[in-house]
């Protein structure tokens, strides 16, 4: 998998999620490098909001630390949206479909498909990928000139406008746990916040894998559980190939502007 994988991590400060008596066993969250770590591994110190401290962060760049990182029983990598040497500026604008039973994934996938179609209108490149668990993320890579408070604002306006289309729909953060309903997280567009790596293991029965996957499988019907530890290293397909090659940029007048053409279009 590394391969497929290492891009993703590529000088971005990672956090691991530690399973080191098994996935049946307690599991941690591990920011900080561990003691003991070969020489070789490169790290970075960075400050933690959340913690408080200066954090000695792993980089993961080449395949030997991706396999030290399975042998610490880090089962989950999670990464920022930014890279280590300009943690400000993310390379992604992140949209976390996060559904609420008695909403389903298959709910989760028409409102991802509901974001790509409004940001289709926007002209700007999306990408899908299962979370590994019950949602979907959807990525737009982007220009790095953007801060994390103009990103997050972009993303909370695009569910505030699709609450208005959709009634399963919520875009505020008060409704997160609110039954039957699809939440579009913009949260996780801020300094020191992380999303599950595309590739990496998630902590399930079915040792799911967090896959990118192509827009048209959300029409599929397809599971979460179908991508797994044994069936995606046998994928074929690459479909986030491409995806550091684009850099967009993002307008939220844009998005008021192209809103209403559209609805005098349909009008008309």
């Amino acid at each position: 998998m590394a391969p497929k994988m290492l891009p993703f991590l590529e000088d971005r400060p990672i956090v691991l999620t530690r399973y080191p008596n098994g996935v049946t066993g307690e599991g941690f969250y591990a920011k900080n490098a561990p003691e003991g770590m070969p020489e070789w591994v490169k790290t970075v110190k960075l400050y933690s909001p959340s913690a408080k401290r200066n954090v000695n962060y792993i980089i993961c760049n080449d395949l030997d630390t991706l396999i030290w990182l399975a042998n610490l029983a880090a089962v989950e990598i999670h990464i920022p949206l930014s890279r280590a040497e300009d943690r400000e500026k993310p390379d992604f604008a992140f949209f976390d479909v996060d559904p609420e039973p008695p909403c389903t994934f298959e709910d989760a996938a028409k409102v991802a498909l509901l974001v790509k179609e409004k940001l289709d209108q926007l002209g700007l490149k999306t990408y899908v990928k299962t979370s590994g668990k019950k949602g979907l993320h959807v990525l737009v890579p982007i220009k790095r000139e953007y801060t994390f408070s103009e990103t997050r604002t972009f993303v909370h306006a695009v569910g505030v406008f699709l609450m208005k289309e959709s009634d399963i729909v919520v875009s505020e953060f008060s409704d997160t746990k609110k039954p039957g309903r699809v939440f579009l997280d913009y949260t996780q567009n801020s300094h020191g916040r992380t999303m599950v790596s595309p590739y990496s293991l998630r902590v399930t029965d079915d040792a799911t894998v967090s896959t990118p996957i192509e827009w048209s499988d959300l029409k599929k019907e397809i599971k979460p559980a179908e991508f797994n530890i044994f069936s995606v290293p046998g994928l074929r397909s690459e479909p986030w190939k491409e995806i550091f090659n684009i850099c967009q940029k993002l307008e939220a007048k844009q998005l008021e502007q192209k809103t209403q053409k559209t609805k005098k279009s349909a009008t008309a």
